[in-house]
């Protein structure tokens, strides 16, 4: 029962989250009739203290938040940045409870060797190394207790930190940012529907010769307990200072693992967190961590191809179709200029035919520059309201530029862009995505 949405289990959780909120809430609105000026440096570090000691989904919101431009405040993204993914993993007795309740009581008696210490902790589980019987390598990741209520409670609680941001800034209305992080983290909680995901790339990528995706060991995988063959691999952030044609190799690798299944079926993983993948011998990387997997319409797709033909021959009518097809509606003018602000700074990697960086800058101060800007000018329009599926989709652009920034990678990212568009025809999309989730047995 430790695992059902309790109202126990939920009331824990806002009396940990709830009253870090509350006392932020009270400042704000105290400041707003006192006309005092809310410090929002000196509150955004209370509110990262009172979430760095949790773990769970609060604190991977609080990550994706920091990395979606302007979804709330500079000083809270810049605090929440620093929250670590490798939280302190559960003892040993919670891991026997976990597997016995998953696999039953002989649960060790499926494995030749089973390590007690986790390899890995995270925010929604923890991964722990075991040896079957046949010999094979595996990687078991089990989910922490109390979770599904966790995850009730914090977009709860979610939500009030939008409503106290929306109080004193509407430039980007944040109802469908909440609608599509509610229904990510809940998807998250399914392993079964992990394991399924990992099918469907392992079908999308079959003929990605620079990219390995974990077998699953369907009888040792439940509901809250994922088995894996062991991938090896070394950390991305080892080659940092690596030769450039290695960086090159890796980036490459990369590009190909997040775009080929979203320009050839629709489909991203959501969570390009540089613990989500390794780095193999041959400087090939090892896909992992597939909770966060997000199918788009085919229509969507769509939208961003014909957004940046509209950037590059300078199309009004083709940038507002473009828009259309990610479901923003009534665009007027002012608006479609400011979003075009944003568009231009992601796509500007993939308008010159040339071997470049992907920014200029070697930070991401140039970003935020832009980001500021167009959230400047939102504010001046009236505001905007992302559609849900912009959400994850700004997010892995941005995450993976990030990667590509840390590598200092320099390619041509408009012939490898092109390579992926040449053939793009929305009905023969339509029609692979249709198969590859039957594969699967996946819903979109």
């Amino acid at each position: 029962m430790t695992d059902e949405k309790t109202l126990y289990g939920q009331a824990k959780r806002y009396a940990r989250v709830g009253t870090a909120m509350a006392g932020i809430g009270a400042r704000l609105g105290a400041s707003r009739y006192l006309g005092r000026k809310l410090d929002n440096t000196k509150y955004a570090e209370e509110l990262t203290q009172a979430l760095g000691g949790l773990k769970g989904p609060v604190m991977k919101v609080a990550q994706i938040l920091a990395t979606i431009p302007d979804a709330i405040p500079k000083e809270y993204a810049d605090e929440l940045r620093q929250l670590q993914t490798n939280a302190p993993p559960m003892g040993f007795p919670f891991v026997r409870r976990r597997m016995k309740a998953e696999l039953g009581a002989a649960w060790e008696s499926r494995f030749e060797s089973f390590e007690r210490d986790a390899a890995h902790a995270a925010s929604l589980g923890q991964v722990h190394r075991a040896l079957l019987t046949d010999g094979a390598r595996v990687a078991c990741k089990l989910q922490y207790p109390e979770m599904s209520s966790a995850i009730e409670a914090d977009l709860r609680q979610l939500k009030l930190v939008f409503s106290i941001y929306h109080r004193y800034d509407n430039a980007i209305s944040t109802r469908q940012i909440h609608a599509e992080l509610s229904e990510r983290l809940r998807e998250e909680l399914d392993y079964a529907r992990e394991a399924r995901a990992i099918a469907l790339y392992a079908h999308m990528l079959r003929e990605e010769p620079l990219v390995t995706v974990p077998e699953t060991v369907p009888d040792l995988c439940t509901k809250r307990l994922l088995t894996m063959r062991w991938l090896d691999g070394r950390a991305l952030l080892d080659f940092r200072e690596a030769d450039l044609e290695t960086r090159n190799a890796i980036a490459t690798a990369m590009f190909r693992a997040w775009y080929t299944p979203f320009y050839y079926y629709g489909v991203i993983h959501g969570d390009p967190h540089l613990g989500n993948y390794s780095v193999r011998d041959d400087l090939g990387i090892n896909l992992l961590d597939f909770g966060c997997i997000r199918v788009f319409p085919p229509r969507f797709v769509e939208g961003v191809i014909e957004l940046y033909h509209a950037l590059d021959e300078d199309d009004r009518d083709r940038a507002v179709y473009a828009y259309e097809c990610w479901g923003f509606d009534n665009l007027d003018h002012d608006t479609l200029e400011v979003l075009n602000i944003w568009a231009r700074f992601l796509y500007k990697p993939l308008m010159e035919d040339k071997i470049q960086k992907i920014q200029d800058q070697e930070t991401g101060r140039y970003g935020a520059e832009v980001a500021a800007k167009v959230h400047k000018e939102l504010k001046r329009v009236g505001g905007v309201e992302p559609p849900r599926e912009f959400v994850l989709m700004d997010r892995a652009a941005i995450g993976l530029g990030s990667v590509f920034m840390h590598l200092k990678a320099e390619i041509n990212w408009h012939r490898m862009f092109h390579d992926l568009i040449a053939d793009f025809d929305p009905a023969r999309l339509t029609a692979r995505q249709a198969d590859a989730l039957a594969v699967a047995q996946l819903d979109g």
